[in-house]
């Protein structure tokens, strides 16, 4: 059961591992871009080319697809970056349902752990496989495996790396499920009153506006955080007070004290602009324009005239 690219690696790596799928559990096509165009999820796809079953039910309670499911007899249910199963679906199995998450539970519980990990600054993540349970996150643990996080490491990156060994450490929690040598650890054993869980709700608009009043750290692990999905944005405004939505995907911090306000910048108008923030500045090197593709930062002086008095703001 599962939906982006994420989930499509743990797939793969389940049918190599020789197990057999009697199905793929994955979400309703659905129209998606300006031209309105029906779209599948990326386990779809794969799944259609590995001629598996795919189910794609509306209602995960609907009748018709409960029943669909007893019919297949599954003796394990995966679940990879998916919906929130009802009890009905997730105790169907005879062995249950196991979820991965890309976090170490009981830290980071939630819709982006990835995403909240950058953010808030981490130097390390892993991954946890563990039985679901009624609450979201909270089911015992199977297995863990720690990941350590680049100082200078952004969300693709990371995704990707942690998307190939979630796949892997998957693999080892079924094969012990297997062979009856799974010994799962119930949560709260890790949670005390002495550590502050951390959670990682899914990533709204208002989280991806960037306001430049904000120490340089806490700038950049933002930025690294959201880049390139759902991406970080400001709005650059003229003089004459005309606001346009910018994207920025990469960076470069320089702490350093200075006298500017926070949103204004510096540039040659050929091949740099320096944002301040509140103890320092960003050099942004790669940038998206309303309506207009990713481009680098020289790209971009070229063909849009810029001068410093124009700045960026948290505010259209």
């Amino acid at each position: 059961m599962g939906t982006p690219e994420f989930a499509v690696a743990s797939l793969d790596a389940l049918l190599l591992a020789g197990y057999f799928v009697v199905a793929v559990v994955t979400i309703p096509d659905k129209f998606t871009g300006r031209g309105k165009k029906l779209s599948q999820s990326a386990v779809k796809k794969f799944a259609l080319k590995k001629g598996l079953k795919v189910l794609q039910p509306v209602r995960l309670k609907d009748e018709t697809f409960v029943e669909e499911l007893k019919k297949l007899k599954p003796q394990l249910q995966v679940v990879v970056a998916f919906r929130m199963l009802p009890e009905m679906v997730w105790q169907l199995p005879k062995y249950g349902t196991i979820n991965l998450h890309a976090s170490l539970l009981p830290q980071y519980r939630g819709a982006a752990p990835i995403n909240h990990v950058l953010m808030n600054g981490e130097k390390e993540t892993g991954l946890t496989t563990f039985l679901l349970d009624k609450e979201i996150d909270t089911g015992s643990i199977l297995l863990q495996e720690k990941l350590s996080i680049g100082d200078n490491e952004y969300l693709d990156s990371l995704h990707n790396r942690m998307m190939i060994a979630g796949a892997k450490i998957l693999v080892k929690t079924v094969d012990k499920i297997r062979i009856g040598k799974a010994k799962p650890m119930p949560q709260k054993l890790l949670v005390n009153n002495t550590v502050d869980l951390k959670s990682a709700p899914k990533i709204l608009r208002q989280d991806c506006l960037i306001h430049w009043d904000q120490p340089v750290n806490k700038i950049y692990n933002m930025i690294r955080g959201l880049s390139p999905y759902p991406a970080p944005f400001s709005f650059l405004v003229s003089p004459n007070g005309r606001c346009i939505l910018v994207k920025i995907y990469r960076v470069e911090p320089e702490h350093i004290t200075h006298l500017c306000k926070p949103g204004s910048f510096l540039t040659d108008a050929k091949t740099f602009i320096k944002i301040a923030a509140l103890n320092g500045f960003f050099y942004i090197l790669e940038l998206q324009m309303e309506g207009r593709k990713r481009m680098s930062i020289a790209a971009f002086l070229r063909g849009f005239d810029l001068n410093e008095n124009w700045y960026f703001s948290a505010k259209k």
